[in-house]
């Protein structure tokens, strides 16, 4: 019989909670409330009853949220960077195999990069050589920033370093399917990239990252939260199941470490 040992485990939440901000943002979150008095009346109606008949005329509060499937701790799935991986129609999150969702963890220590850098080949081989691990197959290795501690400001959005397409080239021909990070998206900032592009005319610079996508099948977890909280760099268990939404690009996600005490 299989048992959670509470003694030997902790888990570590990793996901941010959905909170509307950024309203220029693309897919902002709406939310609407419904108090414990507006859901005696909500369910009144089908019941047949009057709102007083309910204890203190109080029934179930009810929200309604309105928003992106990218916003939120979220998986991006292979359809999100392109139609096709590799010649063959990609994976929506509702196609992403669970196995590819949870297992062994790897956080490497990235939060030297400053605003607006790439995270390079070059870095993830020297946070790999810090730490003395070599990834294995199915790893799921995890890009700490800190960035997540800038949530809730422009500068999280606007000015948050992000992969390159070498690093990600790198991550997966050691066997990994899943890679996350915590910052806003997995590629530079939009304004990092639109600055560079308009500079140099270079559509390379236009979501490197995700771009990779497009030949390797793969899948990335944005907008974690916490990587700094887990008080090993690996030896513990990394879980994140998206929302199966029926032929989407991405899923929201509750994400968390389980790491011994």
């Amino acid at each position: 019989m299989l048992k959670f040992d509470w003694e030997r485990w902790r888990i570590i939440d990793l996901t941010l909670p959905i909170f509307p901000f950024h309203q220029d943002l693309v897919g902002f979150p709406k939310v609407t409330r419904w108090t414990h008095e507006e859901g005696a009346r909500l369910n009144a109606i089908p019941a047949g009853i009057n709102p007083p008949d309910f204890p203190e005329g109080k029934s179930q509060a009810w929200e309604e949220v309105v928003l992106s499937t990218h916003l939120g701790t979220h998986l991006d799935a292979p359809y999100h960077f392109y139609p096709t991986t590799g010649g063959k129609p990609a994976k929506t999150i509702d196609q992403v195999p669970l196995e590819w969702c949870m297992g062994d963890g790897v956080v490497l220590d990235l939060t030297y990069k400053g605003p607006r850098e790439f995270i390079t080949k070059e870095d993830i081989v020297s946070a790999l050589k810090k730490i003395n691990y070599k990834l294995k197959p199915r790893d799921i290795v995890l890009i700490r920033t800190d960035w997540d501690k800038k949530w809730g400001t422009r500068e999280y959005f606007d000015d948050h370093p992000g992969m390159s397409a070498e690093a990600v080239h790198y991550i997966l021909d050691q066997g990994v399917k899943t890679i996350g990070i915590d910052t806003f998206g997995f590629d530079r900032s939009f304004k990092a990239m639109g600055e560079d592009y308009r500079r140099t005319g270079d559509k390379n610079y236009l979501w490197p990252a995700h771009n990779v996508g497009k030949e390797r099948e793969y899948v990335h977890y944005e907008r974690l939260a916490n990587l700094d909280k887990i008080p090993v760099p690996y030896g513990f268990i990394f879980i994140g199941a998206p929302f199966p939404i029926l032929k989407a690009s991405a899923g929201w996600t509750r994400a968390f470490a389980i790491v011994e005490k």
